[in-house]
């Protein structure tokens, strides 16, 4: 087995501590020495897991002091998301920051006036089923790719394709969420969109990379609590 796969299952493995052992933020996780003897893994392979695990803000590193919970995955991700595909599923956003915040820059750029149009009808489409209590994920999808078709790069598009599986189950995860919550977190999801439209419809190509790393890692921390 690679080390990737293993430190997927080191990743599962302690998020299943947390869970398990009921830790809340601010608890410390077993050193790493410990965990690598429990997984019968090397602390290499364990070491880049609580790297990934810091990633996605669910644990934190204190010099000299060992890795602590920082946030606990909410317990409606588990509806959506298995607790072994975790790991692969909130790793996306690591290729997601890149490619659509880069995306979002190129087609602030060089969007033409029917792709804007595109645009502004999928984020209409999101607004109302925000707004509802209709799913949303679809139209969340729709306006992420129609920002990455506005690029006129092909290869964006098939990138994010290959990634719809793990997206959807992170798109649909985070409207459950944020809806079990006060009206507001919906309100932030679709300003964030709308300030990445804004950049784009004014052709602000740094502006629309930066409302969209925003809107990403905003993103991530709805699917803690």
């Amino acid at each position: 087995m690679g080390e990737g796969k293993l430190a997927d299952r080191a990743y599962t493995a302690i998020v299943g501590i947390i869970n398990g052992d009921d830790l809340a933020p601010g608890d410390r996780l077993p050193s790493e020495a410990r965990l690598a003897e429990t997984f019968g893994m090397s602390r290499t392979i364990v070491r880049e897991a609580l790297v990934r695990l810091a990633a996605d803000g669910i644990t934190e590193a204190r010099r000299g002091a060992g890795s602590y919970v920082k946030r606990r995955p909410s317990e409606r991700l588990g509806a959506h998301v298995p607790l072994d595909g975790l790991a692969a599923t909130l790793g996306t956003y690591e290729v997601r920051f890149v490619v659509e915040a880069e995306g979002a820059r190129l087609a602030a750029q060089r969007r033409s006036h029917d792709e804007m149009d595109e645009i502004e009808e999928r984020l209409a489409a999101l607004r109302g089923a925000l707004l509802s209590s209709a799913p949303a994920h679809d139209e969340d999808w729709l306006l992420h790719r129609a920002i990455l078709q506005a690029t006129g790069n092909d290869a964006f598009v098939a990138i994010f394709d290959q990634l719809q599986e793990e997206v959807m189950r992170i798109l649909r995860a985070g409207v459950d969420i944020s809806r079990a919550r006060p009206p507001q977190v919906i309100e932030a999801m679709m300003d964030e969109h709308d300030a990445i439209v804004d950049a784009i419809r004014t052709q602000d190509g740094d502006g629309a990379a930066l409302a969209m790393r925003w809107h990403l890692s905003q993103g991530r921390k709805r699917l803690m609590p």
